[in-house]
């Protein structure tokens, strides 16, 4: 793969002059880069909605559902990251068909230029608004935000025996280097914690609503917590995390522990989480399936079955991937989560 240069030479300079960058400066700077870039989506990873339009559909249909339970109030649909648009697109396409819901407003949350004009065209139509940031949501009325495959891009620390990770430079190249930091073992996002932080608070005074997708650990699993989770990814293979920057996706596993505790601070209902597989089958995602292979030759009902599988299959994204969904005061609990936890 060819490093791409400029930002290589920003970090390079940068190193030289200050001294190893912390971790988590280092991954903004290169996730910065990479979605800025040419498309990486179906290149270097493919995501949910991607695979199947009937995650798109579940999404859609969980979003409408609780809508229709609180009585339709005027409202926006927001995403974070909304990739190419196809989640969007897809659940719109269910959404458009509730009496009232034409009236909603439309939020994406995107830096990337290029993403914008995929997501512009994909949701031709609808009149959409961007964003560069959450700060930026309208302020007037509910939100309903999706975060699908959101919160693994954002940066991330890491400390382990008394020494935190930051990125070195020397004989020409980059390498992890631990400098002395006080502290327990972890691995932490701040900038995530803030902007949960951020919506929840939003949601409290705002009402509404907001449904995480993601690969993460925590919540009501009683499980080992991981203080190495950092990954680079590259035409769909794992690669070095210091290996030419803004050239591969950089991601971490979601705590989805500080999400909740960040949304328990602000007063909102916690739902979850639960595996992916769970919640596209309470949604009702195997019917979709059928529904969807009726009439339609061996091969493609074939594809259908194994985008099914893809998406629900514990030991593929139905299980690797958990859902967790956030609700104000007065509003009713999401289909798919069963009770709210305390």
């Amino acid at each position: 793969m060819r490093p791409q240069a400029p930002l290589a030479e920003t970090l390079r300079a940068r190193i030289v002059a200050d001294g190893p960058m912390r971790l988590d400066a280092w991954m903004a700077a290169c996730n910065t880069a990479y979605y800025g870039g040419e498309d990486p989506l179906g290149r270097d990873f493919t995501t949910a909605p991607e695979i199947s339009q009937m995650f798109g559909e579940m999404i859609g249909g969980w979003a409408g559902d609780l809508w229709l339970r609180a009585e339709k109030p005027p409202c926006h649909l927001v995403e974070l990251g909304p990739g190419h648009g196809t989640l969007m697109a897809d659940a719109l396409r269910l959404l458009g068909r509730l009496p009232g819901f034409a009236g909603t407003g439309l939020h994406l949350v995107e830096t990337s230029l290029a993403l914008r004009a995929i997501q512009r065209a994909r949701l031709a139509g609808w009149a959409a608004h961007w964003h560069d940031s959450v700060d930026q949501l309208p302020v007037d009325r509910p939100l309903i935000i999706i975060a699908n495959e959101f919160f693994d891009a954002l940066p991330i620390r890491q400390r382990r025996k008394g020494k935190e990770l930051h990125v070195g430079f020397a004989d020409g190249l980059f390498l992890p280097a631990w400098l002395p930091a006080d502290g327990d073992d972890a691995e932490w996002s701040e900038v995530a914690v803030a902007i949960m932080a951020s919506l929840s608070a939003r949601l409290a005074v705002q009402g509404g609503a907001m449904l995480i997708i993601d690969y993460g650990y925590g919540g009501q699993v009683i499980e080992t917590v991981p203080f190495d989770t950092l990954q680079a990814v590259h035409r769909g293979e794992k690669v070095s995390p210091w290996r030419d920057p803004g050239c591969h996706d950089l991601t971490a596993h979601v705590d989805f522990s500080t999400l909740a505790a960040a949304a328990h601070a602000a007063g909102l209902a916690v739902h979850g989480p639960v595996a992916q597989g769970a919640l596209l089958g309470a949604l009702g995602i195997a019917a979709r399936a059928e529904a969807l292979k009726q009439g339609k030759p061996a091969h493609e009902a074939g594809a259908i079955t194994a985008a099914l599988l893809r998406l629900t299959a514990p030991n593929q994204m139905g299980g690797i991937f958990r859902a967790m969904a956030v609700t104000a005061k007065g509003w009713p609990a999401p289909a798919g989560f069963g009770m709210a936890s305390a």
